[in-house]
């Protein structure tokens, strides 16, 4: 073997039952202390250090700090912007460069503390923790939202994702009620993982009922998601993984059955935003992530022991078994987590956490598909990991980006309607209607619905394919029909 080939060598998770309870740079050093143990690395020798963005606080100089807490100084650190796809990139890139010999160990690690940062928000207490970032930075998304978009209350995923799940569920021709159980079927055999997953923020085993159904403990958070069926994402939780060369890791006597390799990995966008995706409940990008990631890897679906499809939204697992040929309900399972609903959904840093949840896992032998999206299903990372080595060395990650729809800031006249959701308080009621419609030029655009027959008559029957019409005031569309 190249002495060169990066393997994956040492893994730690920590989930805080107990709040309040540590901060971020706290966890950093828990669980990269735990996870160079295991990979029987002293922490100095360390030549990277890269860091998940962290939702719950910005340090002034995270990767700094951490190596200061660690007594490492390594030659590259790095600082992740936000997206569910970040660790796999942060992996990849520590990868490709103990292949070509740059460094030859690498840590990559993240924590969120969010359910901490609820806590002293409940006890009206200010967070104590240290190094704070001043002036506070921006936020750490690659590019803000669309001005239409932002106009028309449409940029939290709860929304966009429930959006193309009513465009998905229009062209399978299902109804409200098929889908949610499907809904419900789909994800509660991801409950059982959880719940025997030391490491899960919600180990209780769920029906399809009690996922789907809404009640006054499982609200409507974007119809027609309920909340036991969302990622959540107010956990404390961290996660951290050691990747060394093949050489290092033979000088520091880590038994073979204990390193895994990124066999192949693939990274693919769609466009950013929603309404300028050809088809709102299919992902063009998806499929060429997992086809060149297969390809790389020179293995198949079939070959996989083990999965784990990013699960934030049901759409985006459907999204995910739709373009692999994959059966929701296969014997294998869609997560070895519990997903990002049950085991915990700490912001960006998901896919640590998933990815040592594998690792473990194919220390037994076998290859595992581990996958991550990135803000609304608009980023897509597959990774093959196998208890093998392969031939990728991870440079040259393919990047595809669909050609978007136009979209009009504002239109008066006929619409039809491509995707929506209503929108929900926090007591569960619903508060507005929020479409994505085609326009008869083929451009899209945005509307709000505001009327309460008209929402109540949109959470009652298949709104999808409605001709409506809009009228514009302010720079946003109203919709009525």
């Amino acid at each position: 073997m190249d002495p060169r080939t990066p393997c994956l060598i040492g893994v730690a998770q920590h989930t805080v039952r107990e709040q309040p309870g540590p901060e971020p740079l706290d966890l950093w050093e828990l669980v990269a202390r735990e996870a160079a143990r295991e990979a029987r690395l002293p922490l100095h020798r360390l030549d990277s250090i890269q860091i998940v963005y962290s939702d719950s606080w910005q340090y002034d100089a995270p990767a700094d700090r951490l190596a200061r807490r660690l007594g490492a100084d390594p030659s590259h650190r790095v600082y992740s912007k936000v997206s569910g796809t970040a660790p796999q990139l942060l992996i990849g890139e520590a990868a490709a460069r103990i292949a070509r010999g740059e460094l030859e160990a690498a840590l990559v690690v993240g924590a969120e503390a969010l359910a901490t940062r609820r806590a002293y928000r409940h006890r009206g207490e200010h967070v104590p923790w240290s190094h704070a970032a001043h002036p506070k930075p921006p936020y750490g998304w690659e590019r803000p939202p669309h001005a239409s978009e932002i106009a028309h209350e449409l940029f939290m995923p709860v929304h966009t994702y429930a959006i193309m799940e009513t465009a998905r569920r229009k062209s399978r021709n299902l109804d409200l009620k098929e889908e949610m159980l499907d809904r419900g079927e789909m994800m509660a055999p991801m409950t059982e993982v959880a719940a025997a997953n030391r490491h899960a923020w919600r180990r209780k085993v769920m029906t399809p009922q009690e996922l789907a159904t809404p009640t006054a403990a499982n609200r409507f958070v974007g119809w027609p998601y309920t909340r036991n069926t969302v990622a959540v994402i107010e956990v404390d939780q961290a996660a951290a993984l050691v990747l060394a060369s093949a050489g290092l890791a033979d000088r520091l006597n880590v038994p073979r059955d204990q390193r895994i390799y990124l066999r192949g990995w693939a990274y693919a966008e769609d466009t950013w935003e929603v309404a300028a995706r050809p088809e709102l409940g299919a992902s063009e990008a998806l499929g060429h992530a997992a086809r060149a990631a297969f390809e790389r890897a020179g293995l198949g679906l079939d070959d996989m022991n083990a999965l784990d499809l990013y699960s934030c939204f049901a759409i985006a697992l459907r999204q995910a078994c739709d373009t692999l040929g994959l059966d929701p309900l296969d014997r294998r399972g869609l997560t070895v987590t519990g997903g990002l609903p049950y085991a915990g959904g700490p912001s960006s840093c998901y896919v640590l956490h998933s990815t040592a949840t594998m690792a473990a896992l194919l220390r037994d032998g076998g290859h595992g598909l581990v996958t991550g999206v990135g803000m609304h299903l608009t980023k897509h990372a597959y990774a093959v990991w196998s208890s093998e080595p392969g031939t990728d060395r991870s440079d040259g990650v393919p990047v595809f980006v669909a050609d978007p729809v136009p979209i009009a800031d504002v239109h008066e006249g006929p619409a039809t309607v491509a995707g929506y959701t209503v929108a929900h308080d926090r007591e569960g009621r619903p508060d507005k209607g929020i479409l994505i419609v085609d326009l008869p030029d083929g451009r899209r655009a945005h509307a709000l619905v505001r009327q309460a027959d008209l929402i109540a008559d949109a959470l009652g029957r298949e709104l999808v394919g409605q001709e409506v019409r809009l009228s514009s005031e302010g720079g946003v569309n109203q919709a009525a029909w």
